[in-house]
């Protein structure tokens, strides 16, 4: 059993289609009255059929009262960091303190360079997510005196600091490969990984646990402070069928068990339907959290 003593928490992941015009914002909003801790939102800013996510995470905060609300992950190779941390900061004062910042180091390189970005190997792209992120923090930071990095892909030569966000925002990254989950265990609070792109399903977490766990003790870090997140997707049906198919008791007892073996404390489910939504919210979270309960009790 693996115990990061993170509290559970249940998020909804919301595709920005722009059609219709209001249905990611509405996702969000049924969300925030089921009573989930998270909705975030799928970042793609070269496709023309997605809203832009910031500006759906913006609206959707003045629709919503209490769920926190991040990107899921935001294309860092078309934000620039300091920008990123003034706005998320910014947010975060505004709707009292319920924004993330979750952060990809880039993908779909095709269509992030026609946009203007830089076309950046593996290699480049953990580098240049890891000076995102100390400039990020430095932004945020109280220290006396301007920001100075001089970094390979981002600089930030006298930027003044501020505005702090209104809590301790944490930066969530999307990673698979040991370079990216290495620069986690150094210098982000969790990791955003996919069920649907984990080959071995959820014992691929072991993996990503091990590379986060011996990074964070070699950086003087608990790997406790990193939290593990996982994106769903499943069916909701009468009868168990296979792995998060089946009715909501199975769901629990499935997403328990990964809580449990791998220490995963945050499940983002992949829907756009309301009813699934409601149900997971309703039904799944609560068992869950009663059956991890139960089971650390002991």
């Amino acid at each position: 059993m693996t115990d990061y003593g993170q509290d559970l928490l249940f998020g909804t992941f919301i595709t920005p289609t722009a059609q219709p015009v209001h249905q990611a914002v509405e996702l969000a909003v049924v969300a925030d009255r089921a009573g989930l801790d998270l909705a975030t939102f799928q970042d793609h800013p070269y496709l023309p059929k997605f809203h832009d996510t910031w500006t759906l995470i913006s609206y959707a905060a003045a629709r919503t009262t209490r769920i926190r609300l991040s990107g899921n992950v935001l294309s860092l190779p078309l934000r620039q960091p300091a920008v990123l941390a003034r706005s998320h900061a910014s947010l975060d004062r505004l709707t009292g303190g319920r924004i993330e910042l979750g952060l990809g180091a880039g993908a779909f390189w095709d269509g992030i360079e026609a946009m203007g970005a830089r076309r950046l190997t593996p290699g480049q792209a953990v580098t240049a997510l890891g000076e995102a992120i100390e400039i990020i923090r430095a932004v945020w930071s109280s220290e006396p005196g301007p920001v100075r990095v001089n970094g390979e892909f981002y600089q930030a030569d006298g930027v003044k600091r501020g505005p702090a966000p209104a809590h301790d925002m944490s930066i969530w990254v999307g990673a698979y490969k040991p370079r990216m989950l290495r620069l986690i265990g150094r210098a982000a609070d969790g990791v955003l990984p996919s069920l649907s792109y984990l080959e071995g399903g959820p014992a691929d977490y072991a993996v990503i646990n091990q590379h986060i766990d011996d990074s964070a003790v070699a950086a003087g870090r608990e790997p406790a402070r990193i939290r593990r997140m996982l994106n769903i997707n499943g069916t909701f049906s009468g009868f168990g069928k296979s792995f998060l198919n089946g009715p909501a008791e199975q769901w629990a007892e499935d997403l328990a068990g990964v809580a449990l073996e791998h220490g995963v404390s945050t499940f983002i489910l992949a829907s756009d339907d309301p009813a699934a939504i409601e149900e997971f919210a309703g039904d799944v979270a609560p068992a869950v959290r009663e059956l991890v309960a139960a089971e650390r009790a002991h």
